[in-house]
């Protein structure tokens, strides 16, 4: 019997871009049968700068250990297809734009009648319900929408920016498969499928969940006020830097000043995270300065002068020595501190390579690849990268013949147009 969590079951996934296929790559890294369903041109992934015919970068880190099935889901025959791939599914995966999975009769309102222990897992941008229920949305939007483009930071020409990773459908991902993996546990008990919902904004909004408080009789006043200044200040064309350094954050002046932050080096930058008290008195006696507010000799009403003038003061003392410096003085004191790091030197670096987070494989078409590994581990063999897709539409047959269809029935799906086994 397989280690792994899910051996043994099967997830049809009918998904693009980013949240569903990532869903249903940690699900096939676990062990799943995910058969990917994709238009008869392929998902669209596969065409983002494809380094091979169907073969790109993004396709690459979010679809391995599947098996796909190019279908036109508007074809006569694919309802005859889907059901037969249905009745064999544990899990349904969706992230279609609004209305479609139902014109398909892919949504939980009409599967589970007919398919009472199927899981029906959906990503929407918006959620289902309210204002904004019909629209499309993508990470960027969302982001937007959300706050979090805002949250973090990223400007660009004066105006708020997303980064380079869309971080919202990766946290939407991860919900999705947490809530599928818990309704797979419910089922053992209950012997009954469920409907599964997660959104790029709800995840957008658990990403800033330090954010997403407020105590009525300490913050309700200021955000009060905040607004309507905001609503002035939009009126009047006030610039968006502005609008972002005017709102209201709960960090004291003191971290953000000094102890929760990021400081040139000598070669580079170094970020700290100093969260206690005994943090920061570390920090500060490894810099070789004193913080008189630690100790409570400084009033309430000076902090803000005070965090000015000491922040000013550990700058020129970080800036006198190089990252790597610090890396090993904070390090040793036990101070949280980090250089900071492009995104492609994680490729090459000892850390993650000591616990197996990349995953190096030759690739049929494109030779030697390094991607993320499994983002989780269970045991020794729980989860495990799969091997790359096989070439898209050469796996029809096989997964036709799999879903029950006789070599007779397959030939006519094949004549009819329904499915296709010709690679992209």
């Amino acid at each position: 019997m397989s280690e792994q969590p899910f051996a043994g079951v099967t997830v049809l996934e009918l998904g693009h871009f980013v949240a569903v296929p990532y869903a249903g790559q940690m699900f096939a890294d676990g062990g799943a049968h995910v058969v990917k369903v994709e238009p008869l041109d392929g998902e669209p992934s596969r065409h983002l700068a494809p380094l091979a015919p169907g073969e790109s970068r993004h396709f690459l880190i979010r679809n391995r250990g599947k098996h796909t099935l190019p279908l036109d889901l508007k074809h006569a025959d694919a309802r005859e297809i889907l059901d037969a791939l249905l009745a064999r599914a544990d899990v349904v995966l969706t992230n279609m734009r609004p209305g479609l999975a139902a014109d398909f009769g892919l949504d939980w309102e009409q599967l589970a009648p007919r398919f009472p222990r199927l899981i029906v897992g959906n990503v929407s941008a918006f959620g289902g319900r309210g204002p904004d229920a019909g629209l499309a949305g993508m990470d960027h939007v969302v982001q937007a929408r959300s706050g979090l483009m805002v949250t973090n930071g990223r400007m660009k020409d004066g105006l708020p920016t997303s980064g380079d990773s869309p971080i919202a459908d990766y946290m939407a991902a991860a919900l999705l498969a947490f809530g599928v993996a818990s309704a797979l546990y419910q089922r053992e008990r209950t012997g009954r499928g469920a409907r599964v919902e997660a959104s790029l904004l709800m995840a957008a909004l658990v990403l800033q969940n330090n954010l997403m408080v407020r105590v009525e009789s300490v913050d309700g006043p200021t955000h009060a006020a905040f607004r309507e200044w905001l609503a002035g200040a939009r009126r009047a064309g006030v610039p968006y830097a502005e609008q972002i350094e005017r709102m209201p954050r709960s960090r004291p002046t003191g971290m953000v000043a000094v102890y929760y932050r990021t400081y040139a080096t000598k070669d580079s930058a170094v970020a700290v995270a100093c969260g206690s008290p005994s943090l920061r008195r570390r920090f500060i006696a490894a810099v070789g300065l004193d913080d008189p507010a630690l100790d409570g000799r400084v009033p309430e009403a000076e902090l803000d002068a005070h965090y000015t003038r000491l922040g000013a003061e550990v700058e020129a003392v970080m800036g006198s020595r190089t990252a790597d410096e610090w890396h090993s003085i904070l390090g040793a004191r036990g101070v949280p501190a980090g250089s900071v790091a492009l995104p492609i030197e994680m490729l090459d670096a000892e850390q993650p390579a000591a616990n197996d987070m990349f995953h190096r494989f030759e690739h049929p078409a494109l030779g030697p690849v390094t991607v993320l590994g499994a983002p989780v581990a269970q045991g020794d063999a729980g989860f495990a990268p799969g091997p790359p897709t096989a070439p898209f539409g050469s796996e029809v047959r096989a997964i036709l013949t799999w879903a029950g269809f006789g070599g007779p029935a397959v030939e006519r799906l094949l004549i009819g147009g329904a499915v296709t086994p010709r690679p992209a």
